[in-house]
């Protein structure tokens, strides 16, 4: 029997951001489709959203293994949601990776890896979600992409390269969606500063991570609530916080000041990173409720 409920699809569910969205989106009344490259994490998110007594309303989860590199298997999840739920309201592109490291360090293996999951990755879902969608009318995909997107970021370099890709394919397509016009479908970048989460958990002492932790450090929770926020008014771009958004892209408008003032930056940029290590390791932060 179908049910009416919102339905969504999430990668990159298995931990982290990703999980963490899930949680959030299954508060709202959504039921989730939960996707992970290794499919046991993204059954035990799902497992999770189904415990009886679990506050919020009762929803539907399941799971499925998805290698986002793969348009084919994209493609399928959005047929198997629609399949299971008899909908697909929206997508949330979240599977990502960071490799740090100099550009002249790193081999052509870590950048595909990054290009491939990162940007093609984003590409594939998106446009997975966008077929349904448009038949539809109606729904929503939501690309969590990094500050990284919005200005070169020393250290992360493929990184940076591979965000701002998706930043620009997310953007351009929504363009492209509006030129056609078709209304009732939203694609959202959201830009988040370092998040506090696997990715970043093994880089405390690694300075091409330094620029992770130059801001403020998020939890994956505090990313899930903004992005729960978003699916009640989209918008094309979501910079969390708000005013790391307006530093970067000034930053990013300045290039050649920034390349003079580049050392002064990442050595703020280690201190703040040495200065969450410290609290992190005392269990100081995150504060726990």
């Amino acid at each position: 029997m179908l049910r009416e409920m919102p339905t969504a699809v999430v990668t990159g569910a298995g931990r982290g951001v990703g999980r963490a969205i899930c949680s959030e989106l299954a508060g709202r009344g959504y039921d989730i489709f939960a996707t992970d490259i290794e499919e046991p994490l993204a059954a035990d998110t799902a497992a999770a959203l189904c415990v009886r007594g679990r506050p919020g309303p009762e929803i539907d989860a399941v799971s499925a293994k998805l290698d986002v590199r793969d348009e084919a298997e994209c493609r399928g999840v959005a047929s198997s949601c629609i399949e299971e739920f008899g909908a697909l309201d929206l997508w949330v592109n979240n599977a990502g990776v960071l490799i740090t490291g100099n550009a002249w360090e790193q081999d052509g293996s870590a950048r595909k890896a990054m290009l491939d999951i990162n940007a093609l990755g984003t590409m594939n879902g998106t446009l997975a979600a966008l077929d349904p969608m448009m038949s539809a009318g109606r729904g929503h995909v939501v690309n969590i992409v990094s500050l990284a997107g919005l200005v070169a970021a020393p250290g992360e370099v493929a990184y940076a390269a591979s965000k701002h890709a998706a930043l620009a394919f997310t953007l351009g397509t929504l363009f492209d969606l509006r030129r056609a016009g078709v209304r009732g479908v939203h694609l959202s970048a959201v830009c988040p500063d370092g998040i506090w989460t696997p990715m970043l958990n093994r880089r405390l002492a690694d300075p091409g991570a330094a620029g992770s932790f130059s801001g403020k450090l998020l939890t994956a929770e505090e990313v899930a609530a903004e992005v729960g926020e978003l699916t009640e008014r989209p918008r094309p771009l979501l910079t969390i916080p708000r005013w790391r958004g307006a530093m970067v892209r000034l930053f990013d408008a300045m290039p050649g000041a920034m390349v003079r003032l580049t050392p002064l930056v990442m050595k703020d940029a280690e201190r703040r990173q040495r200065r969450y290590k410290r609290l992190i390791e005392s269990g100081r932060w995150p504060k726990r409720d």
